[in-house]
């Protein structure tokens, strides 16, 4: 083997190190496909270029991706889209910044084609929600709210086939509610924390939103930077889509014989505090999904052929008896929806929710037709919350887990006609906390 040169060595490592230092934070991995996947980075202001190698593993033969868009401001989130590759196959990509290559690598498997082909594949992913990260200089005084953050060094080693963040992926603080460049601060600050790098390259990211992350605590439809909000998540996150029509962030995603919903219950949400009945009946204008959204929704449930249809939302769905937000505090839209199912014969749906830093399981009756289940799971590294009041000894709650940081995997598994899936959770080491699983058979309208 030949030696190399002393100096030729330093100067290769010189270039790649100060190649890197100009990646802020990244790679992350986006939707991954049959055909194509997307990879994110943020780089900072003095890049001039950009741009993606990647080939097949084993393979020597490599393509280059130019990023081609803007860049010399002063946040710089990008990425990549990586079209044209084949199906049921590794790949792996490196990043170049302005000519070099850099550390930044990573590695993905595309979809493989199995409808009308073979069985629906057995898979999982992971979810969890509520993201808080310390910064002293701008936390509240006291007890620090934000817990061990390695929880994503343990979920990085997971074989999972995607992570769905479940909202709150960053806490807005008061010094970032009030201004645009506040929100970017806050995104770009906390996507580029080290505990996170192995995680964000480790499986494909999807992600909806809730208060912490589109502004103050608990607002809705009138935060008065909103767009700004919308625009900084769309450049944050590779989803498959946001919204339509310029409004809200909703989308959806589809793997193996799941659907999953990605809802948005902040563009449209009407104030908390607004009368939840008039003259003793629900009170048409308190929203929290919004008419274009529940119409993208309904019609989207008609259309999955799916086993499992998840559909998730950053508050939480059936618990009647949180003293907190839930979607039945907006009656007229909630029961409609209820009705809708229903009325309709809706399969498979599943409620997956975040946002009360606890995880339950929560399981709600309807007289003639299946029950629904509400899968929350919450926090990830935020303040933990303990059972008490009305909820101490909740009798619609068939799991509970309070006071522990945590995560959950989902695992969907089964011959056709006997799919079964299996929530497992889990806390900051990989410990099982807890397990509940339902059947295809349990979930059918009649």
């Amino acid at each position: 083997m030949k030696r190399i040169n002393g100096t030729v060595f330093f100067i290769l490592i010189s270039l790649s190190v100060g190649s890197q230092s100009r990646i802020v934070s990244g790679p992350m991995l986006g939707p991954v496909e049959l055909r194509d996947a997307k990879v994110w980075i943020e780089v900072s202001s003095e890049v001039k270029t950009a741009a993606l190698q990647y080939n097949k593993k084993g393979d020597t033969k490599t393509r280059m991706i130019a990023y081609r868009g803007p860049l010399g401001n002063e946040f710089n989130p990008i990425f990549f889209t990586i079209g044209g590759l084949d199906m049921n196959t590794g790949y792996q990509y490196k990043i170049f910044i302005d000519g070099k290559p850099t550390s930044s690598t990573g590695e993905f498997m595309t979809k493989d084609l199995w409808q009308w082909r073979k069985p629906a594949p057995d898979f999982n992913f992971l979810t969890g929600s509520c993201a808080y990260f310390n910064q002293p200089e701008f936390d509240r005084p006291g007890k620090p709210y934000g817990g061990d953050s390695t929880i994503f060094e343990t979920m990085a080693k997971e074989k999972a086939a995607f992570m769905v963040w479940l909202g709150d992926e960053w806490y807005t603080r008061e010094v970032d509610i009030a201004s645009e460049w506040g929100l970017w601060y806050r995104a770009s600050h906390d996507r580029a924390l080290p505990v996170l790098r192995n995680f964000w390259k480790s499986m494909p990211q999807y992600a909806m939103w809730d208060d912490h992350d589109y502004g103050p605590n608990d607002i809705g439809k009138y935060y008065i930077l909103k767009e700004t909000s919308r625009d900084i998540w769309k450049k944050f996150w590779c989803n498959p889509s946001y919204g339509e029509n310029g409004q809200g962030t909703y989308t959806m995603l589809s793997w193996g014989d799941a659907d999953i919903f990605l809802t948005d219950d902040r563009w449209w949400r009407s104030a908390d505090n607004m009368k939840d009945s008039i003259n003793g009946k629900p009170n048409p204008d308190k929203r929290m999904l919004g008419a274009q959204q529940m119409e993208w929704l309904k019609n989207s449930l008609l259309f999955s052929t799916a086993t499992f249809k998840i559909i998730a939302i950053g508050s939480q769905a059936l618990n009647p008896l949180s003293p907190f937000e839930k979607w039945g505090n907006f009656p007229a839209e909630y029961y409609e929806f209820l009705d809708f199912l229903k009325e309709n014969k809706i399969s498979g749906v599943v409620f997956l929710t975040g946002d009360r830093h606890h995880s339950e399981i929560i399981k709600v009756d309807r007289p003639g037709t299946y029950s629904l289940f509400d899968i929350t799971v919450s926090p990830l590294t935020s303040g933990t919350h303990t059972f008490a009041g009305a909820e101490l000894n909740n009798p619609y709650r068939v799991l509970g887990i309070d006071e522990k940081q945590n995560y959950a995997r989902l695992a969907f598994s089964g011959s056709p006609k006997e799919r079964k899936l299996l929530v497992e959770f889990f806390g900051i080491k990989g410990e099982k906390l807890g397990q509940w699983s339902v059947f295809e058979k349990d979930l059918k309208s009649p």
